[in-house]
């Protein structure tokens, strides 16, 4: 479903990631480790065409097709989404509002979806305006069902989240993402974006990424490189980066 081929982004004058390749096959889940400042969300935002980032090198296929220099609205339009760490808050426009602009999906469908994020109250407040950080989450996932992309990525759905909220965002991503479905039956694909992993308790992930000041350091199995990372942090990735230098 994506591929991303010696991928190198510069954001202003600085070279954030050199070098990436990725592949996401359709009904697979990836997840990206890294410390902060590895380049985690500077890859996310070059896949979903954000102009502050600059291709200055490679190339991203969606479908099978170049969309390395599509905007933003032609790539949701594809059937890429993102559900944002960080997003704004948009005085003057309710959620609901939102929802029905985006909607893909029947409207019966977002509220059954809404009530199981306990999130119905919300639905006439200004998107985000007043939102804890557990209920920004929530919001995300809410558009993101809505929207129904068939690529769908995580901006560290972990961060700044109770762990009652975390266990609830873990099912709900999964739902997303077809997990609770047979293998042959799915057809979506995801990135999940984290930097400790306290949400591959409630996901299943097929394969994980470390990023290491802008390049992929290593890649294999996610509970191998968590286990990893929770026992030496992210140290042993410096070797990992030295020998590819």
């Amino acid at each position: 479903m994506l591929s991303i081929e010696n991928l190198s982004v510069k954001v202003e004058d600085r070279l954030i990631l050199r070098d990436v390749n990725l592949n996401i096959n359709v009904g697979e889940v990836h997840v990206l480790f890294g410390p902060n400042g590895a380049g985690k969300s500077t890859l996310i935002n070059t896949i979903i065409g954000n102009p502050r980032y600059k291709v200055v090198e490679g190339s991203i296929y969606f479908k099978g097709k170049d969309i390395t220099d599509m905007p933003i609205y032609e790539r949701a339009k594809l059937g890429i989404g993102l559900a944002y760490q960080k997003p704004p808050e948009i005085p003057g426009v309710k959620l609901r509002d939102l929802l029905k602009i985006i909607a893909r999906v029947d409207w019966e469908e977002i509220e059954r979806m809404a009530e199981i994020l306990k999130f119905k109250d919300f639905l006439d407040r200004d998107v985000n305006v007043g939102f804890s950080g557990g209920e920004v989450k929530r919001s995300e996932l809410l558009q993101l069902f809505a929207q129904n992309p068939d690529f769908m990525m995580f901006d560290e759905p972990d961060s700044g989240v109770d762990v009652e909220n975390i266990k609830l965002l873990g099912r709900i991503i999964n739902h997303l993402l077809e997990k609770d479905r047979k293998p042959a039956d799915r057809r979506k694909a995801g990135l999940i974006i984290t930097h400790m992993g306290h949400i591959l308790k409630f996901i299943n992930v097929d394969r994980a990424h470390i990023l290491y000041n802008g390049v992929i350091a290593c890649s294999g199995s996610p509970e191998e490189i968590l286990n990893t990372i929770i026992k030496y942090g992210y140290k042993r990735c410096i070797r990992c980066y030295q020998r590819r230098r």
